[in-house]
């Protein structure tokens, strides 16, 4: 229940009172996280399939479904994103990179990085809707846990903190590598099985989109550490709006 809470109560505005903050809570949190990821993916799933069925269109579908995890997280990961990206282009040492960062403004490269991945993760939704409401709907819930599931990786033994405070410092190396291992198979064979809720073709689809979101987190992750020493909660908020971003984007090709 401590990593419940922990997962809920970071990681969304679902009320969760965090009743333990230390390492042992934010392993089980992270954990935990895929759970708390397709609470809020059936929510926006829930949301944009009602919507489309009161006939409002795919396109205006797809932006509500985009819109509920933003407003289910107070736009936590997209303000991580941002930050991020304004680190990674400030071409800045890692020290100098970490202070633009924790700064509340944002510059152009977190502008540029938010208007692509929302036009990316709307444009690919408004294809998935297309082909029907229960697709849409599935795959916004696959892409929001698997950006979790991210998480959960990003929070390997491993990967240390960049700064000694802050959530990244909290969770940084608490999971072990087959604990993350272990989440990560009942990640995919649920994505796996949702796929085949349409047919044999879409659950190979389903778990190769997957596949492609965590390989696409860890790219970006590896960067990070690389450039900052390790990562922070920014860092985490990118890791996550790149999975989900990545697995919608998949889905669509095929």
């Amino acid at each position: 229940m401590d990593g419940l809470r922990f997962a809920f109560g970071t990681l969304t505005v679902i009320p969760a009172r965090i009743t333990r903050w230390d390492r042992d809570a934010a392993r089980a949190g992270m954990l935990c996280a895929p759970l708390a990821g397709l609470v809020v993916g059936l929510f926006a799933a829930a949301v944009g399939g009602v919507f489309l069925l009161l006939g409002s269109g795919p396109l205006l579908a797809a932006v509500l479904t985009v819109a509920v995890p933003a407003l289910l997280t107070r736009g936590l990961h997209l303000d991580g994103l941002a930050d991020t990206a304004d680190g990674l282009g400030s071409a800045k040492p890692a020290e100098e990179a970490l202070r633009i960062m924790k700064r509340s403004d944002i510059g152009p490269f977190g502008v540029i990085a938010l208007l692509f991945v929302l036009l990316a993760q709307i444009a690919a939704l408004h294809r998935l809707y297309g082909e029907g409401w229960a697709q849409g709907a599935v795959a916004a819930a696959l892409a929001a846990t698997v950006a979790r599931l991210a998480l959960t990786h990003a929070s390997r033994h491993g990967v240390p903190a960049a700064r000694p405070e802050g959530l990244g410092a909290v969770v940084a190396a608490t999971v072990p590598p087959r604990a993350a291992a272990l989440t990560a198979t009942a990640v995919l064979l649920l994505c796996t099985a949702s796929g085949a809720l349409f047919s044999w073709y879409d659950a190979l689809r389903h778990l190769l989109a997957a596949l492609a979101a965590l390989a696409a987190a860890e790219l970006l992750l590896r960067r990070c550490v690389r450039r900052f020493g390790g990562v922070t909660g920014d860092v985490f908020g990118a890791v996550e709006e790149t999975a989900a971003t990545a697995a919608l984007i998949a889905l669509t090709l095929g």
